[in-house]
């Protein structure tokens, strides 16, 4: 045993010296983990990635292969490459990093000669889907944040090709907050493939070493008058289309401060309406898409600032006036009432409560108690943004927020990410402004106060920001809660929840024998990849360094070397492991997968799908089937490619729909480009409701499907989903490459343009008109020029152009650029 300034260290051949404290719990952990598909359950900052560091070493060591780690954000992925190169005896390059900045190609060859491949899981799950590498190889999964792994998040499919491919398969799944109940917990088990639930918190012993109370504190704050009257403003709003969703006989109140599971009791009543082809049904819903917004403009106003307000309301306007645009938001940015709360808020001009608390907040931290960090959490980007703005005055502060773009709120590159949190560890700037991006794991320095601009009403989330402090010394955690508004609401909901996690917690603590018999009794079918008796069942005594010794007694080091858990918007509803034919879950089929060789299989097809075509489950579908090679491809024309000469452009009935009213490229100039390329275009409607769903005349809807089969000698085929879809894809396939003997060929660019599609192109795109609009110009004017210099009130005279469409067109081809 290595020791220095009377820490230890952990000594194994893959292991750097002095790098690895020696922590008994983590030993613990990572014995339990090297012998079966572990759940490991640690509380924020304590080192969950170091369990997962020795479990790896292990496997590495004695078994060979390939270890993968998963995280759900790139600055997180980045994170654990640094601290795996830093701390595995193995070389740098030997680690590698997969996100989407990273080519598929070089991906392809990177997967060859790595032993550590630390990934996001979409990457990886394209890169299977696309059958560019294999997991045959891989000894060693990890999840981390494995909470995730509900609904169709990117781990279900991942944890159910590497039970089925691999063939000496381990999981190990990480996270703070598993879940907020057992059940939540046992599900993510299961899709894991997970038998084995290990949990370690502060309360035990050997954890407590490590940790300090963490004091929470509650600052409630009153709402101005100017403020609270914007929101009964809105809340009025509210209360009359609540009153015409009572009409309907879909809610019994009208008390605008209904709940989520109000609303979406609403949503599943509404539902029902419309499946049932009555047109109340597409009424309310539309009118519960306005109360969702509304819901949230009175959200921003209370619990965030006027000027958040302001910017939100902003959108609202610019997404009215876009092509395109919903009823719902047209009749928001009209409302008088909403109308007369935005003029309110553009004028107000003093500070919401919560600026000046959290300054002050932040003065005595970082002035009277000579703090040197401190980090503020909100839920939203615009906050986070005015907030960053306002603390700047007083305090050296800087946001941090996610990479997604919107409009009026521009995201931050990985880079930038990583230049700001190093920025912030070196002390070259006093307090951090975030959104979730920072919540869950990523190596943010220990600070001395975390500031939760709001309640929290997510136990996952809560725990995870409370970890920021409390590791070394005395932390502080402060939430500010405005007065009579959904913070309130928020802070009991949070509470509950928390509290019902930590008792599930104790219970599901040392209880494994007990989990194993609630999970699905074909799972633990699973034995038959378990160890052989090579040695890997007796625990990590080697990192021990033998039975009863259990380390020194010190309080070493600071706990976070190696600590890592996040970003991205959480998983939707949970969908759990999907059944086989013989009802047995997705988690317990594993039987092992081929990978199949287009060169050497006999009876297997090839489907070449579009990269954008990867958000649907359909490529995942098919990936899984024996039988099926998928290759992705970012096609010029059409979804999918199924011979020589068989191209497929899938489109929900929604997006059909879409395109008949004008979208950014028409469906005809689509089915054109494929017919150009491929003697057998195909066009699949999927989903149900086509002559209900939108407000469209029949005829029109009949027209588009005639036009289709007559002018462009396309098929439409009809499919209720996608797996119906995935399922025709794969009838289709065999009918042509099996039983015709094509080859799958994909066909080069884009056709070129007839004239007048040129035509119908430049003006469709002066103000995203859509294409229906540009025709009945062109119709009109007779030629692109004549639009160009058409005057407002003879635009006005061309069927379906009304002021909004006439004063856009004007504004774009009249005004002078400006960069």
């Amino acid at each position: 045993m290595a020791a220095s300034d009377e820490v230890a260290y952990v000594e194994h051949p893959l292991l750097e010296p002095e790098v690895v404290e020696r922590r008994l719990y983590q030993l613990q952990l990572a014995g339990t983990a090297v012998d079966d598909h572990t759940l490991v359950c640690l509380p924020t900052g304590l080192g969950k990635t170091t369990v997962s560091l020795l479990v790896t070493a292990r496997r590495l060591d004695e078994v060979g292969g390939t270890a993968l780690l998963l995280a759900p954000t790139k600055p997180l992925v980045q994170q654990h490459a640094d601290f795996y190169r830093e701390a595995l005896a193995i070389p740098d390059d030997d680690v590698v990093v997969f996100t989407g900045e990273v080519a598929p190609e070089d991906r392809a060859d990177l997967w060859e000669e790595a032993r550590v491949v630390v990934a996001t899981p979409q990457v990886i799950e394209n890169d299977l889907v696309g059958d560019r590498i294999s997991l045959a190889d891989v000894t060693h999964c990890t999840f981390d944040e494995c909470h995730r792994a509900t609904g169709d998040y990117a781990y279900n499919y991942i944890a159910e090709r590497y039970h089925a491919d691999a063939e000496d398969p381990l999981v190990t799944g990480m996270s703070a907050s598993p879940g907020g109940d057992e059940e939540e917990i046992l599900a993510v088990c299961e899709n894991l493939g997970i038998r084995e639930v290990e949990v370690m918190t502060e309360e035990d012993a050997d954890v407590a070493r490590y940790t300090h109370e963490t004091d929470v504190e509650w600052r409630t704050v009153e709402l101005p008058d100017e403020v609270a009257e914007i929101r009964d403003a809105l809340n009025e709003v509210i209360e009359d289309r609540l009153e015409r969703l009572k009409e309907l006989g879909v809610t019994t109140s009208t008390d605008p401060s209904l709940s989520e599971k109000d609303l979406k009791r609403m949503r599943a009543k509404l539902q029902r309406l419309m499946d049932s082809d009555k047109s109340e049904g597409y009424e309310g819903m539309s009118v519960h898409a306005e109360v969702r917004k509304l819901k949230t403009a009175v959200t921003y106003v209370e619990t965030q600032s006027v000027e958040s307000l302001r910017r939100y309301f902003e959108r609202q306007r610019n997404a009215a006036r876009s092509s395109g645009a919903s009823k719902a938001s047209q009749r928001l940015v009209s409302e008088p009432k909403v109308r007369e709360a935005m003029r309110k808020a553009e004028d107000y001009d003093d500070l919401h409560p919560k600026y000046s608390e959290a300054r002050t907040l932040i003065a005595e931290t970082l002035g009277i108690e000579d703090g040197e960090r401190v980090i503020v959490f909100t839920e939203s980007r615009d906050t986070a943004e005015a907030l960053t703005d306002f603390l700047s005055e007083h305090f050296d502060a800087r946001r941090f927020v996610g990479q997604g773009d919107r409009e009026g709120s521009d995201g931050m590159t990985q880079n930038e990410q990583g230049a700001v949190l190093d920025a912030f560890r070196a002390g070259e700037f006093e307090v951090l402004v975030s959104t979730s991006v920072a919540e869950e794991g990523l190596d943010v320095p220990e600070v001395d106060l975390v500031l939760f601009y709001e309640p929290v009403p997510t136990a996952i989330r809560s725990i995870q920001r409370k970890g920021r402090t409390g590791r070394q010394t005395e932390g502080r955690v402060v939430v500010l809660m405005a007065e009579d508004t959904r913070d309130e609401a928020y802070f009991w909901i949070s509470k509950r929840r928390e509290d019902r996690m930590e008792e599930e917690l104790r219970e599901l603590k040392g209880v494994s024998d007990e989990i194993e018999a609630e999970l699905d009794e074909a799972q633990r079918s699973l034995e038959e990849f378990a160890d052989d008796g090579d040695g890997l069942q007796h625990g990590l005594t080697d990192f021990v360094g033998g039975e009863g010794d259990d380390g020194p007694e010190e309080d070493g080091g600071d706990g976070d070397r190696g600590t890592a858990d996040h970003d991205a918007d959480d998983g939707g509803a949970t969908d759990e492991a999907t059944p086989s034919d013989d009802g047995s879950t997705a988690a317990e089929s594993v039987v092992a997968r081929p990978n199949p060789d287009p060169d050497t299989d006999e009876g297997t097809v090839e489907v070449v799908v579009d990269q954008r075509e990867t958000d649907a489950s359909i490529a995942r579908t098919l990936s899984t089937r024996d039988d099926v090679r998928v290759r992705l491809e970012t096609l010029a024309v059409g979804d999918y490619v199924l011979s020589d000469r068989v191209a497929v452009e899938r489109k929900s009935v929604s997006d059909f729909l879409d395109t008949l009213t004008g979208g950014d490229r028409s469906l005809f100039e689509q089915m054109g480009d494929l017919a150009r390329h491929y003697a057998r275009p195909i066009l699949v409607l999927e989903g149900g409701g086509l002559y209900e769903e939108r407000n469209v005349h029949p005829n029109a809807i009949r027209g588009a499907l005639a036009s289709l089969a007559i002018d462009f000698d396309a098929s439409v085929l009809h499919t209720d989903d996608e797996a119906d879809t995935a399922d025709l894809l794969h009838v289709v396939a065999g009918r042509e490459q099996e039983t015709g003997d094509r080859e799958v060929s994909v066909h080069g660019e884009k056709g070129a343009k007839t004239l007048a599609e040129q035509q119908e192109y430049v003006v469709a795109s002066i103000a995203d008109i859509g294409p229906v609009t540009a025709r009945a110009l062109l119709e009109h004017f007779g030629t692109v020029e004549a639009v160009m210099t058409a005057r407002e009130e003879d635009l006005l005279e061309v069927e379906g152009v009304g002021e909004v469409t006439a004063d856009r067109i004007r504004e774009v081809v009249g005004s002078d650029y400006e960069r």
